[in-house]
């Protein structure tokens, strides 16, 4: 691995390792650039501007022609030294940051098109992604075709004309519905699209879309990547001429920068995300099972289960089910009310991938700026209801669930 992936300053740190390091070694130490007081935690860098040695310095580093940090809107090293680790984690040649995972979605596809293009999308997605490309972009003279479902012939006969980007959310947020990756980002690459992927409900440890053919990752990094309920944060991963002839230009003037307090929290989050993750999926696994025994659920949407409908296309591409299971009771909204109201260790919260385990009932809350024929369409029912499995002991979490049924 170079010194330039590595994040090490050649001058004050000890060579880089020159073997392949695991991905949890990354999650610990890439993109770390020590100061010459030479700090074992990442330095926190606040300032919003930086100083230069001469005029002429100044001139050469507005020309790209020196390495020289401008202003952290553009790039700041706390920032950097995440966008880098998360790089290495995720296998990408180059992550930019954003302030929130709907700034990093929409800089994400909107640095690509322009008036006349099209784009196709799964059809199974978060409500604010929906807006974005149904709402947002036709007003642009963007034309967007949604695809249901994950039948090949379909994807195909959506992706037979020309085709800017293709915008995927696999699983879905709140039913985790699933798209091949593979099958889509071939059919795309064949037209010339450029193939996105929203990886928020796997994450990095779960699912690599760059290994399955796609183009682009994007991230609502304050879901799993930090995973405690602290900071907002996006991250788009790419390679080196889509971020810097694309997203880079885009984000420059539009502005959807990264807090360097934000970037700071989150590198430390990515130091424990892999072991976070493993339990909350391990966690989310035993109450699925559970969930399937219970009488007053109608259907239990987890890609771990094998009465998952794309259960083995979840095995070709994901190593794990995830953290949010998708829930339909069969009785009625009231009923599914209830329930939530009786939880006693469980929140009453829309956020996902937190520690804490989290429910939310999406028709109101996620999801409610979606019609409700579109709320429909996705299977978003007034019974359903989304669980986010947290890191509490997994009995505790099984003997709530049970009490607030028998309530």
């Amino acid at each position: 691995m170079s010194n330039e992936i590595w994040g090490y300053q050649p001058t004050n740190q000890r060579p880089a390792p020159d073997w392949e390091i695991n991905p949890q070694t990354a999650a610990v130490r890439a993109g770390l650039a020590r100061s010459g007081f030479g700090e074992t935690s990442e330095a926190l860098y606040l300032n919003s501007g930086f100083t230069y040695s001469s005029a002429q310095e100044a001139f050469d580093a507005f020309a790209d022609e020196t390495d020289h940090y401008l202003y952290s809107r553009f790039h700041n090293p706390t920032v950097q030294m995440f966008e880098k680790r998360l790089a290495a984690i995720e296998g990408a040649e180059y992550c930019v940051a954003t302030g929130s995972g709907m700034s990093a979605m929409f800089a994400s596809v909107a640095c690509l098109v322009k008036a006349g293009d099209h784009v196709v999308a799964s059809a199974a997605m978060f409500s604010s992604c929906h807006v974005v490309l149904t709402e947002i972009l036709p007003k642009w003279g963007v034309t967007v075709e949604l695809v249901k479902g994950n039948d090949s012939t379909v994807w195909a006969a959506a992706l037979s004309k020309p085709t800017k980007v293709v915008f995927i959310e696999s699983p879905s947020n709140p039913l985790m519905e699933i798209v091949d990756i593979r099958m889509v980002s071939d059919l795309a690459h064949k037209v010339g699209a450029t193939v996105i992927v929203d990886n928020v409900m796997a994450s990095p440890v779960l699912q690599k879309p760059l290994e399955l053919g796609a183009d682009v990752v994007m991230y609502s990094a304050t879901k799993h990547i930090d995973g405690q309920g602290r900071v907002l944060a996006g991250a788009v991963l790419g390679s080196f001429s889509y971020i810097h002839e694309h997203l880079i230009p885009f984000n420059r003037h539009t502005g959807p920068s990264l807090s360097p307090f934000n970037a700071w929290v989150l590198l430390k989050s990515l130091e424990t995300m892999e072991m976070r993750v493993q339990r909350m999926c391990e966690n989310a696994h035993a109450i699925a099972e559970f969930l399937e025994t219970r009488k007053e659920i109608k259907s239990v949407k987890y890609p771990g289960l094998k009465s998952h409908p794309d259960y083995v296309t979840v095995q070709k591409q994901m190593t794990g089910g995830g953290s949010t299971i998708g829930i339909e009771f069969a009785g009625s909204q009231k009923d599914a009310f209830a329930f939530m109201d009786a939880l006693r260790i469980i929140d009453i919260s829309n956020n996902l991938g937190d520690s804490k385990s989290l429910i939310t009932h999406p028709s109101s809350t996620t999801h409610r700026r979606l019609a409700p024929d579109v709320q429909a369409e996705m299977g978003i029912t007034p019974s359903v209801l989304r669980l986010s499995v947290g890191l509490e002991h997994v009995d505790d979490l099984i003997k709530d669930l049970t009490q607030a049924f028998k309530s």
